[in-house]
């Protein structure tokens, strides 16, 4: 019998209902090589008790219940198998955060421009955040003239995401490859 006491992490494919655990007094049996029945749920239990099998109900919202005769542990680990060959898979993308002022040198600006362009190519997405300190707030046309700069230095391989704007002492402004311009991230 599986031990199904709760334990510390939660294993999200946990919400199969096992043997005795199934509520329904009726369900449809699906038995490897054999035709869909319904059955009462003893019977069903019995049955796969005698071929060394757990009885899992895999699809709960159906009038009866669709349960199967099935190793429970080998279907558990399966699953959990095919969750992380699907996780493998994925790219994660990751925001770069590149600082700047409104006063930035060429050479700066140029090392800068590099880096975002060396992020971008890894697939990641950058954000730009041009920061004012004290008087320079009343000149914030050349915070978007220097975000301005940067699109037009970037704008063969990327995308501006997010347009800048301002907001308080900062203006952000967000680019990605333009491969990945469509998709949405989480």
């Amino acid at each position: 019998m599986l031990n199904r006491g709760k334990s510390s992490n939660v294993d999200k494919f946990d919400n199969y209902a096992v043997n005795e655990e199934i509520r329904s007094e009726m369900v449809r049996l699906i038995a490897d090589g054999e035709e869909p029945r319904i059955i009462k749920t003893s019977e069903a239990i019995e049955l796969a008790k005698a071929k060394d099998l757990d009885l899992v109900e895999i699809s709960p919202n159906q009038d009866p219940p669709v349960v199967r005769m099935i190793d429970y542990s080998k279907f558990k680990f399966e699953q959990i198998k095919k969750a992380k060959e699907a996780k493998k898979k994925q790219k994660v993308i990751h925001v770069k955060e590149i600082k700047m002022r409104p006063s930035i040198d060429s050479h700066d600006f140029e090392h800068k421009v590099k880096h975002a362009r060396d992020f971008l190519e890894a697939g990641d997405k950058v954000k730009f955040t041009l920061m004012f300190r004290g008087r320079e707030m009343v000149h914030a046309e050349l915070g978007y003239e220097v975000m301005k700069k940067i699109q037009a230095s970037l704008e063969e391989i990327a995308t501006v995401e997010k347009q800048p704007i301002q907001e308080g002492r900062n203006i952000t402004m967000f680019m990605c490859l333009k491969a990945q311009s469509g998709k949405k991230t989480k």
